[in-house]
């Protein structure tokens, strides 16, 4: 299956390849290829720092080097040290550059079109609604997570988002210190262990789990980024969080939630979680859910 599957996947990576242009050294019609292309266009009006740029597109210091050298040897960017931190490069279009980007955009716009224009309206749409999709899952796919300390700054950002959209969610508020985890460093091994999410190397969610000793597993801080959402990353955190308390010997698995999240508690219901009597006196919850840990459990696919 999952050879049909693969070959499915490379036809349709040739087909794109070949009918968005990508296979010539002038995309779109002009003196470049497309990673030159494609790099005016994330530079953006504002310009950006090229380790960011970098990391966003996924691509090695030296090829962004030469791509940049390239642009800048064609007077479409200056790439200048930042005036307050020397070793960070800042990469901004020059007026020719940004004619480039504004005419390059205006040729994608024609090249959409000319995908677009063959099909009816009935096939535009069915088409539009498969890009979305393929769009989402490809993102989805792009997503790592990872164990990391709790008091690393991409697990405080996210903790810190945690509690900020908690306060303003629940009827009461909320505050970690008054919680039963008011310190997030009880996540830290061997009590527990924390994963954060990152898209393109920015934090986008997190999720920690308690060991307790002689007790079961707890699933705690659970969160995804609103920008993260519809990637499947909550039911990535809780197969990834299941597999380790698996790992660790754990045979039950806990949470509790506060009754205005209610597509958490959606969620918790589908994956697998029964409604149990209270376990704990955590004041911010409502409910209380156990499920048994399945033997073998592994991470889910991303």
């Amino acid at each position: 299956m999952l050879t049909v599957q693969m070959d499915q996947v490379r036809r349709f990576n040739r087909v794109v390849t070949e009918r968005v242009g990508v296979l010539h050294d002038r995309y779109l019609g002009r003196d470049r290829p497309i990673g030159e292309a494609r790099l005016l266009w994330e530079i953006g009006e504002q310009g950006q720092d090229v380790r960011l740029l970098r990391e966003r597109l996924g691509l090695d210091s030296g090829y962004v080097s030469r791509l940049l050298r390239s642009l800048e040897s064609h007077g479409l960017v200056t790439v200048e040290p930042h005036p307050r931190d020397r070793r960070v490069r800042t990469v901004r279009l020059t007026e020719a550059g940004h004619a480039e980007r504004a005419l390059l955009d205006r040729r994608s716009d024609e090249l959409a079109g000319s995908l677009l224009e063959p099909l009816n309206a009935d096939q535009r749409t069915r088409l539009v609604a498969a890009m979305a999709e393929v769009e989402r899952l490809l993102t989805a796919a792009t997503v790592t997570v990872d164990i990391v300390d709790p008091g690393h700054p991409d697990a405080r950002y996210c903790l810190t988002a945690y509690a900020a959209e908690l306060r303003e969610t629940f009827e009461t508020g909320f505050d970690p210190a008054l919680s039963l985890l008011p310190d997030p460093g009880e996540l830290r091994a061997p009590r527990g262990l924390f994963l954060v999410a990152r898209l393109r190397g920015e934090p986008v969610g997190c999720g920690g789990l308690k060991l307790p000793s002689g007790a079961p597993a707890e699933i705690k801080r659970m969160w995804v980024a609103p920008g993260a959402r519809r990637l499947g990353l909550a039911r990535r955190f809780l197969a990834e969080l299941e597999a380790r308390a698996a790992g660790h010997g754990r045979d039950v698995l806990r949470l509790d939630t506060n009754k205005a999240l209610t597509a958490a508690i959606r969620l918790y219901r589908s994956y697998g979680f029964h409604e149990v009597a209270a376990f704990n006196d955590e004041p911010y919850a409502h409910h209380w859910f156990e499920k048994p840990v399945a033997s073998g459990a592994s991470p889910a696919p991303h």
